[in-house]
């Protein structure tokens, strides 16, 4: 989901789904410090729920790019060890 906040901030929402809860809390330990300040997440079961928000579309598209990659690797090398 894709919102336009007060003051020409936006800001997304995403929910993601892993294979287990435990895939779901190494992969969030795994991304969770390159997230400061710019991605709030939590974990919940097998999921991990992110909220992004930017100054600008650009922005937001950019940081979106980064946390999707970081959490793609991450899953895959989590899956790797399983």
């Amino acid at each position: 989901m894709l919102e336009e906040t007060g003051g020409g901030r936006v800001r997304c929402s995403l929910h993601l789904e892993f294979a287990s809860p435990e895939s779901a809390e190494k992969v969030n330990r795994s991304v969770e410090l390159d997230n400061d300040g710019y991605v709030v997440t939590k974990v919940d079961g097998r999921f991990i729920h992110a909220e992004i928000e930017a100054e600008s579309l650009n922005s937001l598209l950019h940081t979106l790019d980064d946390f999707l990659s970081c959490t793609a690797l991450a899953d895959k090398v989590v899956a790797k060890r399983n």
